[in-house]
Formats: structure tokens, sequence, C-alpha cells
């Protein structure tokens, strides 16, 4: 298993995320300034809605930009323990640990994305290989870390 290119593809989906974000808080703040110059005081509201979600899209990007640091702070070097960066396989599913991103598919693999602040991934942080953690009083064992 390819971890370069598992981090080359996370990385991919959270510079679109990025775009997504800022493109959509530019359409925000445009309809925004709209609303200022058509309508009156009376639509005061309707601009604070808008702004509220402007803020809500800009936490959402430095979500994502605090993610994209984190990412290039990742190797595809080997790991003999869980931490970040490491490729786990567990009896239940394989996991990279870097940031949430849900579900990928790499080489026909289904891999989920795992932050290191997961509840998941603070059960197995520092095991090695067939060392066992218990989460949700469900025992696992670490067949693989790559």
């Amino acid at each position: 298993m390819d971890k370069q290119q598992i981090l080359d593809t996370i990385k991919i989906k959270t510079a679109e995320k990025i775009h997504t974000f800022e493109k959509l808080i530019a359409e925000t703040r445009a309809s925004n300034n709209d609303t200022k110059s058509s309508m009156g005081d009376k639509y005061e509201t309707g601009r604070e809605m808008l702004q509220q979600e402007i803020n809500n899209l800009t936490r959402q990007l430095n979500e994502a930009l605090s993610q994209q640091a984190l990412l290039q702070k990742i190797t595809s070097e080997p790991s003999l323990k869980v931490q970040n960066g490491a490729l786990v396989k567990t009896d239940k599913g394989l996991f990279y640990v870097s940031v949430s991103m849900g579900e990928i598919i790499v080489e026909s693999q289904k891999i989920m994305t795992v932050s290191i602040e997961s509840p998941l991934i603070k059960a197995m942080l520092g095991k090695k290989e067939k060392e066992t953690f218990s989460i949700n009083n469900i025992q696992q064992i670490i067949e693989g870390i790559w």
C-alpha cells in the first residue's frame, strides 16, 4: 500500500475543500453587498443572516486550512506504532491517521481517514502490530502498521 498516494489523495481533497469554501465565501459576500446596495435597513435581518453564513463558512475554511497545515507535517515514512501518518490495519478495517476526511478509496482499498484526536485513534495510539485495544467494549487487534 502506497502511503504517499494516500497522503496525496487527502491533500488534494483538502485543497478542493479550501477552494470550495473560498468560493462560497466570495459568493455570499457578493450577495451581501447586493443586499446592502439594493435594499434599505428594513432588510437588516437578511444581511445579518448572510453575515452569520459568512462567519460559519470562514470557520469551516479555517478548519480546512488547519488540516492542510497538519498534512504538510506528515510524511509517508513507515511507522512502527500508531501515530500521525500511520496506516493501520485492524480486524475491523484500514485506517490512516491524519485528518478526519471520512472514507477514501486508493488502489481499490477503502481507507478511513481518522484524526489523531478521535476516540478510536486515542485508544490505539502508541500500540504496535499484534497488540489489542478496546473501544466501546469491542476488542480489536492491530494486524499491520505501515
